[in-house]
């Protein structure tokens, strides 16, 4: 079950095992169709092996794996995929990217993702690595902050997905392959899933592993339980199956649904599915709020983004619910959220193979907001990620310890219960104040009682202060977002300036300075300042001039318009790159086209002269064998505009 949850838009496919005895490709593409994936790598892999080539052969073989989340081997086969040079879904790139990080080639893995977002931009998943190509060094910085080790209740099979229950833990296991009359699932030939409880000492360690409860085991498959505080609720995954009848959707699939229990005098009964269930699409992996009001899930029901996504719901009374809703941000993707789990202090881990990870699914934290959506997401790092397949991870925040489930290499089963201990918490409560001084642009004298007015990304209007004595405003302001900031006073202009803000707590510290309407012009003004004309005029190496920087010039020719008295010094400056007399002629030849742009728009010659200064007068420390960005040497390379005559 858990590897259908964890690999397929959460379809949890039920039909009795049987046996494969035709050798054709024909009759693994309708093992495909019907998704028994464990019969039709069997099937693919004879045909492979005898020579053949084909797209879809490879597709269908790496998908058997993949879809059985078996990463490594899957990536065999995507590898001969692409060694064919054909055309394929651009899907198919996401998914060899997710091989190449099973065995840990993350180069190559990258490059695919690149290709990826070249072919679907649009797709959250493409975004999200073009965004943060470093995703591995951020990943890094939260690494390290957990001790695992593996429990000791775990089979040869699958074990995954505890859940608090008392000082127990209930989990889901397919040990139960003894029972001979057990129906097995065609997608692993593994037997169906039941609920076991296992005994959980001080230190994490589980024993006296046991089944749970025969009114909540039925003969296909359950697991993923989580309890109310009181603990006679529990709500659970199972097949579509009650009362002994079993419901399929139009292709003849029995699907997931949630179901819920009460507990009465010792015993769980009155097991009844939430409303909200379908035939057509599966509901699975329930997680509740801390005030148990609400209740999360994943789920491929319409309005999906992906191939299961995190929903909720309000809890209106005895198994009444409100509309789900999925959950806001950037939370859900094309991929797939699973599994989550919701702490006391309203934090929400799940699993994604969507947002950028070490391979396969890896798990996040987020922080739930008053409506109980999502804020910044955080990758919890290794040691609980790695490779392959972790999720399920659930933490008792009273002495921080926990479990998650993998698959990863190393484990005793096809999937495995780890325990943990956070040695570190995670900052997920990101607090930032946006602060500046609101200065004259001229003199840098503080202007104090400017309104300054918080805008957001669209300009919407919200919060407004006054700057203090010293010039000084402050806004309290949310992490990982863009706002504008704009500063008003009498008899100066308005100034307005965008600011990032970043995902960690702090200070973000944002400037403005402004000028007066009406300024003052006397010997020795530099009109480029009174005009706030931006200092870069010139390309590197070029000195005719651009069509950004003639609109500046604009400002000049204007203001000696109106001023016939004035002339005017133009000014060139140069960076250090090219030799000192390069410099010192290139800079010149600046100076003389500014001066001809301005005789041409009908300033008289004797009002204006002008040189060129080279590298002489640098504005910053980038002189000759300075290491110094473009940005740092573009300050340099600029015009000045002295008043020398009234």
């Amino acid at each position: 079950m858990k590897n259908i949850l964890k690999t397929l838009p959460l379809y949890l496919l039920v039909s009795f095992s049987v046996t494969i005895t035709a050798q054709n490709i024909e009759k693994g593409d309708k093992q495909y169709k019907d998704l028994a994936y464990v019969d039709a790598i069997k099937t693919y892999e004879r045909i492979a092996n005898k020579g053949y080539k084909s797209v879809d052969l490879f597709q269908k073989l790496g998908n058997s794996y993949y879809f059985n989340a078996k990463l490594k081997e899957a990536n065999v086969w995507y590898k001969e995929l692409f060694a064919m040079n054909e055309k394929v879904e651009p899907e198919y790139y996401y998914r060899y990217s997710q091989t190449l990080k099973s065995v840990e080639d993350y180069t190559n893995a990258d490059k695919y993702l690149e290709k990826f977002y070249s072919m679907s931009s649009a797709d959250s998943r493409a975004s999200m690595f073009k965004n943060q190509k470093n995703y591995k060094e951020v990943i890094a910085k939260n690494s390290g902050r957990y001790e695992i080790k593996n429990t000791e209740i775990n089979s040869r099979l699958s074990d995954y997905g505890a859940a608090f229950y008392n000082d127990q833990v209930i989990f889901a296991t397919s040990r139960d392959t003894v029972a001979t009359a057990r129906v097995s699932t065609k997608w692993t030939k593994n037997s169906f899933l039941n609920l076991y409880s296992a005994e959980r000492a001080e230190d994490g360690s589980l024993s006296n592993a046991k089944k749970f409860s025969k009114s909540v085991n039925s003969k296909f498959h359950e697991d993923s339980p989580v309890f109310t505080k009181n603990q006679k609720i529990v709500y659970f995954t199972r097949n579509n199956y009650t009362k002994g009848k079993v419901g399929k959707d139009a292709e003849d699939v029995i699907l997931l649904k949630l179901y819920r229990a009460s507990l009465v005098e010792d015993k769980w009964i009155d097991v009844v599915e939430v409303p909200f269930n379908s035939d057509n699409y599966s509901i699975a992996h329930p997680a509740l709020s801390p005030d148990e009001k609400t209740l999360y899930f994943a789920s491929n029901m319409p309005g999906t983004k992906g191939m299961s996504d995190l929903f909720k719901v309000d809890i209106t009374g005895d198994n009444t619910y409100s509309t789900p809703v999925n959950l806001t941000g950037a939370l859900n993707t094309e991929g797939r959220e699973t599994f989550p789990y919701i702490t006391e202090d309203n934090e929400l881990y799940f699993a994604s193979d969507g947002h950028q990870g070490l391979g396969g699914l890896d798990v996040f934290v987020t922080k739930l907001g008053k409506d109980g959506m999502p804020a910044g997401i955080i990758n919890v790092g290794a040691p609980i990620n790695g490779p392959m397949d972790d999720f399920a991870f659930i933490i008792d925040k009273k002495n921080n310890s926990g479990y998650f489930s993998s698959n990863r290499d190393g484990g005793k089963g096809l999937d495995d219960i780890y325990s943990f201990t956070e040695t570190k918490k995670i900052e997920l409560e990101c607090n930032q104040e946006l602060i500046g001084v609101i200065t004259n642009s001229e003199t840098g004298q503080i202007l104090d009682n400017a309104k300054v007015t918080l805008l957001d990304d669209k300009f919407i209007e919200l919060q407004v202060t006054q700057s203090d004595e010293k010039g000084n405003y402050s806004f309290k302001v949310d992490c990982d977002k863009k706002y504008y900031v704009r500063g008003e006073k009498d008899e100066y202009d308005t100034k307005e300036a965008i600011v990032s803000i970043p995902n960690k707590s702090g200070k973000t510290e944002l400037q403005l300075a402004t000028a007066k309407k009406i300024r003052e012009i006397k010997v020795g003004t530099d009109l480029a300042k009174v005009l706030d004309i931006p200092i870069i005029y010139f390309d590197l190496d070029k000195s005719f001039i651009r069509r950004d920087a003639a609109l500046e010039l604009e400002k000049v020719l204007d203001v000696m318009e109106l001023n016939p008295g004035i002339t005017i010094d133009v000014r060139s400056h140069t960076d250090s790159r090219q030799t000192f007399q390069y410099n010192e002629s290139l800079s010149d030849r600046r100076a003389k086209s500014t001066i001809a742009w301005l005789i041409k728009k009908g300033i008289k010659a004797n009002r204006l002269k002008g040189q060129g200064y080279g590298e002489t007068q640098l504005v910053n420390q980038c002189a000759d064998g300075v290491e110094c960005s473009e940005e740092e040497h573009q300050r340099n390379r600029r015009s000045e505009f002295i008043v020398v005559k009234m």
